[in-house]
């Protein structure tokens, strides 16, 4: 049995579908405001409980015990029954959650990205299994094996290849146009500005206990994670850009069945690296700080997200977003928490000063 939090993202929707590969009971469900998507799932799936984020959603779900927002997801999670949790929800409201399933001793299944970014060193990581595909991937190579160096990689978002003087004129339509799939808004717009990577590389520092993490633009996303090993060997793994490998194992533990058609090596394009440089990722120039402080993971996240919001509305350009979130970044710099409260009370402060 499992709970899915965030069951109409890419994420929740495909771990459904290995739900219904592995025949999995679907405990509870829980969703933002995609209410008829919600409906069609609980006639499928048959929930004991559901979650919704606002109170006049809940009237519009057909289910006879629908909660509301994040202390209805709290709830939730208290009475379900299941051993694993997926936490897909996005951004911030995601941490709570996080919080609850481990307290409650429930296995975790992490696509919630900002959970480790922002509270990683309040969180047990040896009871997280990771869904993001980067970070699958170096839980699969390493194998227990002693680690010198590990390397993920990111698609370059949607200004890759737009000359410098273009993306300081980018809109917000323009950053969702990702060159190689289809993802929500957030996420494809941390693509864009590589905040993704940045995320994702301190999400590692927590998991698999390194700084030593790097990160190259690969543009065929075939490969999502390389391991340099003590013995100077270098391993990568290499699949096609599917979430439902990673989420099977998540569930699974180990998976007997094929999930993914395998590569025909044939047909693969050339496989080239290449740097992520800060003059058309200027974010980039934060990532040895942030790995070497942990701590400011939530600055960052908090300065992303309220950035984000002022670039959506259009009151600013691609560059001025990127500036922003540098500005909150520094300003905070030595930012620490030494409680989960201090921690909520800095995400409230560098919330203000962005918004400003």
């Amino acid at each position: 049995m499992v709970v899915v939090l965030g069951s109409s993202g890419s994420i929740g929707l495909n771990t459904l579908e290995i739900c219904k590969k592995f025949n999995i009971k679907v405990e509870a469900l829980v969703v933002g405001n995609s209410i008829e998507l919600l409906n069609r799932q609980i006639e499928e799936f048959k929930p004991k409980i559901v979650a919704v984020a606002k109170k006049e959603d809940a009237a519009r779900v057909k289910h006879k015990r629908v909660y509301v927002g994040e202390e209805g997801i709290l709830q939730l999670l208290e009475e379900c029954e299941a051993k694993i949790v997926v936490n897909a929800l996005v951004g911030f409201a995601g941490l709570k959650p996080t919080l609850k399933t481990l307290e409650l001793g429930k296995r975790l299944a992490l696509a919630n990205k900002e959970s480790l970014v922002v509270a990683g060193k309040f969180i047990d990581s040896s009871q997280i299994t990771p869904i993001d595909s980067e970070h699958f991937a170096l839980w699969y190579l390493i194998n227990k094996r002693p680690i010198n160096r590990l390397y993920i990689t990111a698609s370059g978002g949607a200004f890759r290849d737009w000359k410098i003087e273009d993306i300081k004129e980018a809109t917000f339509a323009d950053a969702l146009k990702h060159p190689n799939w289809s993802m929500g808004n957030k996420i494809t717009i941390d693509s864009a500005s590589m905040v993704n990577k940045l995320f994702e590389l301190l999400e590692a520092r927590w998991l698999f206990g390194t700084t030593d993490i790097e990160a190259y633009i690969e543009r065929t996303s075939m490969i999502h994670g390389l391991v340099e090993f003590k013995d100077g060997s270098t391993v990568a793994h290499l699949s096609r850009a599917n979430m439902q490998l990673p989420i099977a194992y998540a569930i699974k533990g180990e998976v007997d069945k094929p999930i993914l058609e395998p590569l025909n090596l044939l047909e693969l394009q050339s496989l080239e690296f290449d740097e992520i440089k800060e003059e058309r990722y200027p974010i980039w120039q934060i990532k040895e700080h942030l790995l070497d402080n942990p701590d400011m993971g939530v600055v960052l996240n908090a300065a992303n997200e309220e950035a984000i919001k002022r670039f959506e509305s259009g009151e600013f350009g691609f560059f001025k977003m990127n500036d922003l979130i540098l500005e909150a970044y520094k300003k905070f710099d030595g930012t620490s928490a030494s409680s989960l409260d201090e921690l909520f009370a800095i995400d409230a402060k560098v919330r203000e000063f962005v918004v400003k």
